[in-house]
């Protein structure tokens, strides 16, 4: 069935900001939480990056929401990562332009005081993540007495991240009287666990899951012998500036990350990017606003911007790595094919991660097409540590013990034989004697017992 925006009967001032916006009809997901979040009921949302569920929770939310001179927020928003509370915010002010709304955003990682002064002056809305928003309210810069609506979103990456305590201490300062909303792309325990805590009979919603491939989106994958061929392959791919005009590279874990743009920054260096947890904020924010305004054209990051982050136009999506986690890799290519346009994506795979793509596909219930490896690409010999064979390691502590080379393994010398046998004078007497010199002496006769 499909659905418009008017049937949802919204506010003239979100009408006019849809429009600006572009937007002609509703997603599923934002067509089936509207009246749910509407009736106050709480909510948790299952749904892939992607459908647009931003606008899912925030539409009601906005709509509903009346003008007040109060200071203290009436709706807050928490998400995993600084980034997300950037982008949220900037696109909240975005579907409010019309209204007159204060919308703050506070994160971690930068100094506290600013935002201090933010909420201190007065908001609407609260966008931040669970850390630093504890922390305000610890200094009693944040009052969260007149939350009417808590909305949790990427909570599954949330809990990733080891947010539950912080959470949990936030649910404890919040009303009890208030509507909880969640949003999250996979199911798990954790997650399940948090509902059952947290919310009352909530409304599930399931639109477009986690193992549901993206019809817009284009998959290959390659079989490549290691870390550099990979790069020697990625490096090959990106020559074509034409194809390849807009690449989110993915890789598993920061340092990866890091080698990779030092191996391709002598030929890439001026239209390539870098994002993980360990760059600054300003780096990050840099990076980001480099390659979503098309200054660069390649960013590679890890799984941390996998979920959430909106780019424009993005033409490729190349898993550099095999996610360990299946439903990583929904995330990852959900970043192309948005809004309906064609996405292409691209798989890298070791012998070691075939059967990480295995899972992949089956969660998918799909077979990604192989492809011919280009004959011009060099297939490496260099190895990486953690690719060195498995018996590498064996042979290599056998050779040192037939080389002598290793101290642990030496024979002893004679001195070192030898072990405490306590005072001379008693050893010699019960050499000689088998029995105690004197009736009184006790000492001997005592340590006789005891053996």
């Amino acid at each position: 069935m499909e659905y418009s925006f008017e049937q949802l009967n919204l506010s003239k001032h979100l009408r006019y900001a849809i429009e600006d916006l572009g937007f002609e009809k509703p997603t599923p997901i934002q067509a089936e939480a509207f009246p749910v979040i509407l009736s106050g009921k709480d909510v948790v949302g299952i749904s892939q990056t992607g459908t647009g569920k931003t606008l899912a929770f925030m539409l009601p939310l906005l709509d509903e929401l009346k003008f007040s001179k109060q200071t203290t927020p009436r709706i807050v928003v928490l998400v995993p990562t600084r980034e997300l509370v950037i982008q949220l915010v900037e696109q909240i002010q975005e579907f409010s332009k019309y209204m007159d709304l204060r919308v703050v955003g506070v994160y971690g990682g930068v100094n506290m005081n600013p935002q201090r002064e933010a909420v201190a002056q007065g908001c609407d809305i609260v966008v931040g993540t669970p850390g630093r928003l504890y922390d305000l309210t610890l200094t009693r810069a944040l009052q969260l007495k007149a939350v009417k609506k808590l909305v949790i979103d990427e909570v599954d990456i949330m809990l990733d991240l080891g947010f539950r305590v912080q959470l949990t201490n936030i649910f404890e300062l919040l009303p009890e009287r208030r509507q909880n909303i969640m949003f999250s792309a996979t199911m798990t325990e954790e997650v399940d666990a948090l509902i059952d805590d947290f919310f009352i009979a909530p409304h599930k919603i399931a639109i477009a899951l986690s193992g549901t491939p993206l019809e817009n989106i284009s998959q290959q994958c390659y079989a490549v012998e290691n870390f550099y061929t990979k790069v020697n392959l990625l490096a090959h791919l990106l020559e074509d500036k034409e194809e390849f005009r807009k690449v989110l590279v993915f890789t598993s874990n920061k340092k990866t990350a890091d080698r990779l743009f030092s191996k391709l920054e002598e030929d890439f260096s001026s239209e390539m990017s870098i994002i993980h947890s360990n760059k600054t904020q300003n780096y990050r924010i840099k990076s980001i606003e480099a390659f979503d305004e098309g200054t660069h054209r390649v960013l590679i990051a890890t799984d941390i911007i996998a979920r959430g982050l909106d780019f424009d136009k993005v033409s490729h999506v190349i898993n550099f790595d095999t996610p360990t986690y299946p439903e990583n890799y929904m995330h990852r290519i959900g970043r192309t094919g948005r809004a309906e346009e064609e996405g292409k994506t691209i798989l890298f795979y070791t012998e070691k991660e075939a059967s990480a793509k295995l899972e992949i596909e089956d969660l998918m219930d799909y077979k990604i097409p192989q492809m011919d490896f280009p004959s011009d690409v060099e297939i490496s010999k260099d190895l990486l540590p953690e690719e060195q064979p498995d018996d590498f390691e064996g042979n290599h502590n056998r050779n040192l013990k037939k080389r002598n080379l290793n101290p642990g393994f030496h024979e002893k010398k004679e001195k070192n034989k030898k072990t405490n046998q306590g005072g001379s004078y008693y050893r010699e007497l019960a050499k000689k004697y088998k029995k105690p010199k004197t009736k009184g002496d006790k000492n001997f006769n005592r340590r006789n017992k005891k053996k």
